[in-house]
């Protein structure tokens, strides 16, 4: 047993350079400016025990402003209790969160992962029971721009080349955010055309196309094309089960949904009702590291693959944990950005194009617990807000 004596929240912003956003806070609207600077916002989370074990996660997809509102809702239960205790913590924050998306208990419990794994000397995947030592990456391009990156449907193929070039199996594009549906469908049926014959292909709408009627459209050319997944189609926002099980009534294409579906039982649900081919979870989205297990353990009893969402380090010893899934998804990235994740390591991590080996993969780290170590220095320059909570005595 190791109490828990500290925890700190601690938030902190960098600057990218060449990048634009579609609107004020926008969590995923944004891409390539050329000229523009934006600035980011995440958190670190940090557990420490009275024994001086500690463990350490620096939030990353799912690092909004609403999550970093309910994380510290949930990291004041934290101080004087076992940090063993994470099945009891899933549920307590589960009931705690009801009203709410649940998006800020991931990174706490990937942090209680990460101190459990050092506390034994092992990482998660091990704890959990490692599978695979390394996965197949899939290139995830930033969205289509209007300014000089991903700006045309030749841009588009010449860089699903250049990723073919460098070794990648797999190539996922998202559009544009215009959610133009001839358009979509147009680059779909090119992509397949140049590269089809050497490149798992998928596609990500990311909710953009406006009707049914445009979702149809466009699953139509992925079936021209021979795409591997259709992705979060149309502006349900992927929660209908009933329209995405009519879709899949009238496509071929397998369709990848409930990255937008939170909690188990919810994801269950959609897929007893016919929603989905594929199912989606993400150690931040989905309640952390438990959480995301869960998922893919409910996945794999229905016979069903789980693709992990999204990239870092959780994603990967989740990945390494499970036997049902495919691919890794080394997101976003782009012929002239690199990833927008925060470059907060100190041991040479990172996700970007030249990350995987010569089979088109990446590893799973096996140091203790997540198998990273954070550059505190950097960190600490960029802190903007500390928050600490303690064990009273």
């Amino acid at each position: 047993m190791a109490i828990i004596k500290k925890v700190e929240v601690i938030e902190f912003t960098y600057k990218m350079k060449d990048m634009g956003a579609g609107f004020n806070n926008a969590h995923n609207h944004i891409g390539y400016l050329k000229g523009g600077e934006i600035s980011l916002s995440k958190y670190a989370v940090v557990i420490e025990c009275e024994d001086g074990s500690r463990g350490e996660y620096v939030a990353l997809w799912g690092a909004t402003r609403p999550a970093l509102a309910q994380t510290l809702q949930l990291v004041g239960d934290l101080p004087g209790r076992d940090s063993d205790n994470r099945e009891w913590f899933y549920n307590e924050w589960k009931r705690r969160l009801c009203h709410m998306d649940h998006m800020g208990q991931g990174p706490v419990d990937i942090a209680l992962w990460d101190l459990a794994g050092k506390q034994c000397g092992k990482s998660v995947s091990a704890m959990i029971g490692r599978f695979r030592d390394k996965i197949p990456a899939y290139a995830s391009s930033y969205h289509g721009d209007h300014s000089g990156m991903l700006d045309s449907i030749e841009a588009f193929t010449d860089f699903a080349e250049q990723c073919h070039a460098l070794g990648f199996k797999a190539f996922k594009h998202h559009g544009w955010f215009d959610g133009d549906a001839k358009v979509e469908a147009a680059l779909i049926r090119a992509l397949g055309k140049k590269a089809g014959d050497r490149l798992v292909l998928m596609y990500d709408g990311a909710s953009d196309l406006q009707t049914f009627a445009d979702a149809l459209y466009v699953g139509k050319a992925c079936d021209d094309a021979g795409f591997f997944w259709y992705e979060d189609p149309y502006r349900d926002n992927s929660v209908s089960a009933f329209a995405h099980k009519k879709l899949r009534s009238m496509i071929k294409t397998p369709l990848l949904i409930t990255e937008h579906v939170r909690s188990l039982e919810e994801k269950c649900a959609f897929i007893m009702a016919g929603g989905t081919d594929f199912v989606r979870a993400d150690p931040e989205y989905d309640m952390g590291i438990t959480g995301a297990i869960k998922t893919a353990r409910m996945a794999e009893a229905f016979g069903l693959d789980v693709e992990i969402h999204a990239c870092g380090p959780a994603h990967r010893q989740v990945a390494g944990a499970v036997r049902n899934t495919n691919y890794y998804e080394l997101a976003e990235v782009g012929p002239k950005l690199p990833n927008i994740m925060p470059p907060c390591y100190a041991d040479g991590y990172e996700d970007e194009l030249t990350s995987i080996d010569q089979d088109g993969c990446v590893s799973i780290p096996d140091g203790p617990g997540l198998g990273v170590t954070y550059d505190w220095d950097w960190l600490n320059a960029h802190a903007a807000v500390r928050h600490v909570f303690e064990k009273r005595d």
